[in-house]
């Protein structure tokens, strides 16, 4: 699958009304416009999916600068995610921990230069 960026659409428009355009030229799969998480309020783009490469391209060719409304859409095929390097065999390299000071013990601050810890509640 191709996944393509799609934005510059009108915010009162749902997912239908795009999927019946981008299906005119392509088999789309998926779809995902982002949404605001507390308001819910599309925020103008999005990502689809769709079954190959030519159906992309068929669709960048026909919708990329396409004017909705008052609004010009922006349609990208979205590079693919660069593949993880594969995780080599960890060298065994031992920690070196330093010992934590003793608040009580002398380094140069007085014992009451630490905070003391809050004692835990009751289950």
């Amino acid at each position: 699958m191709v996944k393509l960026f799609v934005g510059g659409f009108p915010l009162k428009i749902d997912e239908i009304e795009l999927v019946k355009l981008f299906s005119l030229h392509g088999d789309v799969k998926t779809i995902k416009l982002v949404r605001d998480k507390k308001t819910r309020i599309c925020k103008g783009y999005g990502f689809i999916e769709v079954a190959d490469q030519a159906s992309a391209d068929n669709i960048v060719a026909m919708l990329n600068g396409y004017e909705m409304g008052d609004k010009e859409l922006v349609v990208n095929i979205r590079p693919d995610d660069p593949t993880p390097a594969p995780a080599s065999a960890p060298s065994y390299e031992p920690r070196r921990f330093s010992p934590r000071p003793n608040p009580g013990a002398s380094h140069g601050h007085g014992a009451t230069d630490f905070k003391k810890k809050r004692p835990r509640r009751g289950m």
